[in-house]
């Protein structure tokens, strides 16, 4: 299990870089997407959605902090999935200051990173064992690390522009309120609608100990 020591050191170098990465469903207005369904009509064109639950599941095991406990992590995919699901594809995205001509996000990553699920399956099938999820945790963590052992960076990268699956579940997650929550020990809850009377107020502590 991790300790809270290791995990504080992953996770202070996590969301160091959060200034650059994407805030993930966070905010006052988040935009509720039909996760149920398994495909949607958008500009004409049939898009599906959804990921292999099993097999996420089990990555999400090995990539996420064990320190989330079970329901922890399942709360992060849960999340991961919402937002993959309602993410629109190419969209316009919101005018900042300093320029005027039109940009639009990325195309949609999420076939990408569906198929790469499937190459854990497969690679899975090669290390002998009967599938991803079959394997133990180390087992995956190994697998896993052989695959993206050509990454390079010094910080993880904005969830859009993660180039596997393992590395935009973990970008999701830690640019989320919940990583700097665990990273500081305190409840700042960056990117949540808040009061002004609880503006002046000392964060609470977050638990210590591991969720059940």
């Amino acid at each position: 299990m991790t300790s809270r020591r290791s995990f504080l050191k992953t996770a202070g170098a996590l969301t160091a870089g959060v200034a650059a990465v994407g805030t993930a469903a966070t905010g006052c207005a988040v935009k509720d997407p039909t996760a149920s369904n398994a495909t949607g009509q958008e500009n004409g064109a049939e898009r599906v959605r959804g990921f292999d639950r099993g097999l996420l599941d089990a990555m999400a095991v090995a990539v996420l902090p064990s320190s989330l406990g079970v329901p922890g992590i399942r709360t992060a995919t849960d999340a991961f999935v919402a937002w993959a699901d309602g993410y629109e594809p190419v969209a316009e995205e919101m005018h900042g200051y300093g320029y005027a001509d039109i940009r639009y996000l990325p195309a949609d990553p999420s076939p990408a990173w569906r198929a790469q699920l499937t190459a854990l399956e497969l690679l899975a099938h090669k290390y002998g064992a009967t599938g991803f999820a079959a394997m133990s945790v180390a087992q995956r963590q190994e697998l896993l690390g052989a695959v993206l052992r050509d990454q390079r960076g010094d910080r993880l990268p904005a969830p859009l522009d993660a180039n596997h699956v393992a590395i935009a579940l973990l970008a999701h997650w830690s640019s989320g309120p919940d990583a700097w929550d665990a990273a500081l020990g305190a409840r700042v809850s960056p990117g949540v609608c808040r009061t002004l009377g609880d503006a002046t107020r000392k964060p609470l502590p977050v638990t210590t100990e591991p969720k059940a």
